[in-house]
């Protein structure tokens, strides 16, 4: 039987910014889905349920840690991979205290945000 390919949901307010992500993602063999905002991710959940989350803080409308929240708070919550601009030590002890696997400063290095959702997928399983 052959393998699903992990799925992860992108949810970044820039364009280039999920394109990019979406290309890092799929060149390393993973299924990637990109949103323009946490809500749109949200209502989508229903279809098919990304194994991790990569996450934007700052977007418009719906921000990064309420769309964690939302996620944390299922019966199988979902691992969520900060990468963000945002800076200061309150924005890391948010997303920490909501659950977060990790907390990604923009720009990232391709292998370091692999590694992270790598990780994160690791433990949902265990």
């Amino acid at each position: 039987m052959d393998r699903v390919p992990t799925l992860v949901a992108v949810v970044d307010d820039e364009e280039c910014v999920r394109r990019a992500l979406e290309r890092l993602l799929r060149s390393a063999g993973l299924e990637a889905e990109t949103y323009a905002s946490g809500a749109a991710m949200l209502e989508d959940l229903g279809r098919r349920e990304p194994d991790c989350v990569v996450l934007d803080l700052n977007m418009p409308g719906m921000g990064g840690l309420e769309v964690q929240s939302h996620l944390a708070r299922r019966t199988r919550p979902i691992p969520v991979v900060i990468l963000t601009g945002q800076e200061g030590p309150e924005w890391l002890e948010r997303a920490t205290a909501g659950g977060a696997s990790a907390y990604l400063r923009k720009p990232v290095e391709g292998k370091t945000l692999l590694a992270a959702i790598a990780e994160a997928v690791a433990n949902r399983a265990a």
